[in-house]
């Protein structure tokens, strides 16, 4: 009974041989590519016009623009008015005009890069990636 239950607990204590594969990246499909590219240009856009937003309204609340327009105005005259160029509207609307430029063109560079990918798998044969199985 004890060679029995020794060659259970020997055959227990084996791991299995792990298992490795090796693939090479060849090709990067176009339009996953710019589909993706453009799914992450959109996150950060969401992303800069909430951190634009909050970063208005804590200088706002502490009263940072109000220190600032009274320094400009000793500095430059009593002509200029900042907190006018710098209303919530003004800075918000700037923040999305730079998040769908950087929506276009981060989703163009996506684009361009699969493509470059691609023409340089010719001459390099691709990315070796490799896998095991623990």
């Amino acid at each position: 009974m004890s060679s029995v239950a020794e060659k259970l607990a020997r055959k227990s204590n084996r791991r299995p041989a792990a298992k490795q594969v090796r693939l090479r990246l060849v090709y990067i499909d176009f339009w996953s590519a710019v589909k993706l590219s453009f799914l992450i240009a959109v996150a950060l856009a969401v992303v800069s016009i909430v951190v634009t937003f909050l970063v208005h309204t804590v200088l706002s609340s502490t009263g940072i623009f109000e220190n600032l327009n009274s320094l400009v105005q000793d500095v430059a005259g009593a002509g200029t008015d900042l907190t006018a160029v710098l209303s919530l509207g003004n800075v918000m609307g700037f923040a999305i005009v730079a998040a769908l430029l950087n929506l276009v063109v981060t989703t163009a560079l996506g684009a361009i890069l699969a493509v470059l990918y691609n023409l340089s798998v010719k001459i390099t044969g691709g990315i070796l990636v490799g896998f095991t199985n623990n």
